[in-house]
């Protein structure tokens, strides 16, 4: 309400942060499965991720596999929590469609609807259509976006198990990205990997169940680390990213309708980066309190 406006905002997952994820498990393992760190050019986001280093949502984490970046506290859902605090928010809640009746928009869900004067859409593009009556404007704009799959594989060590390195890209090969997680700042003492394949590897074995990339995934990282973790892990456990990196972005902050009453925005508008999801929802917001 700090700029008039009343927000609600619904979540169909059990927390916050959608790819900015953190999985915990038995034994004191804690995994962030998606989104692996933030960097930031752009000044708004800056000032927004110091503000949050100050609030102690984020930390700066340096690698030498990587730029200098924040990751979340104590996971990368912590900076979704920031962000979040204050709001109206559901969860557990999966609008399945979006219907303009007198001028204004029903959101329509499993056991309810409810009325809005405006809503913004920020699911990944491909789903936003099956939201939409067939035959919208914004159709043939989200057709031209493409997102591309990543499978993720964690796995949790034995304690007091190291690897070789603390993170590796490898673009070329199957396994793309390998961090050891427990090595960022403020992560519990638990060895803790996080495996994400390519694109390529994800595209082929997109349509298996999780417990079967898994068990495909675990020899090829074992053999990139050089360590034999087939027997040795105490956790295995596999996530499949349907929409996980924007390889054509629409090209414009967001979508939006002629009577400024329904938007569509995300990281698929303007790249791959976190900072393009919060570069589009900021234009969004701007324009709805400001109207230009």
């Amino acid at each position: 309400m700090q700029r008039g406006v009343d927000v609600v905002v619904f979540d169909k997952g059990r927390g916050l942060g959608g790819r900015m994820a953190t999985r915990r498990a038995d034994g004191g393992f804690q995994f962030d499965h998606g989104a692996q760190y933030l960097t930031s050019q752009i000044e708004g986001f800056c000032a927004m991720l110091t503000c949050a280093e100050s609030a102690g949502a984020v930390v700066r984490w340096q690698d030498d596999d990587i730029e200098a970046a924040y990751v979340g506290v104590p996971g990368m859902t912590g900076l979704a929590k920031y962000l979040g605090r204050g709001l109206n928010i559901r969860k557990e809640t999966r609008v399945d469609a979006i219907v303009q009746t007198n001028g204004r928009w029903k959101l329509i869900w499993e056991t309810g609807h409810e009325m809005f004067d405006r809503v913004v859409v920020t699911a990944p593009a491909p789903q936003i259509g099956a939201l939409l009556p067939d035959g919208h404007s914004f159709n043939a704009a989200l057709d031209r976006v493409m997102m591309d799959p990543c499978l993720t594989l964690m796995i949790g060590l034995p304690s007091g198990a190291k690897l070789p390195f603390v993170s590796r890209r490898a673009p070329d090969k199957d396994i793309s990205w390998i961090v050891c997680d427990s090595e960022k700042p403020q992560r519990p003492n638990a060895t803790c990997i996080v495996a994400q394949a390519s694109r390529d590897w994800s595209l082929r074995h997109l349509e298996l169940e999780r417990d079967v990339f898994a068990k495909l995934m675990l020899p090829l990282v074992s053999e990139a680390i050089g360590a034999d973790f087939i027997t040795d892990a105490a956790y295995v456990s596999g996530h499949k990213w349907r929409y996980a990196f924007v390889s054509q972005p629409l090209g414009q902050p967001f979508l939006m309708n002629a009577e400024q009453t329904l938007f569509a925005g995300g990281d698929w508008c303007l790249g791959a980066r976190a900072e393009d999801a919060w570069s589009s929802g900021d234009a969004i917001a701007q324009k709805i309190v400001t109207g230009m």
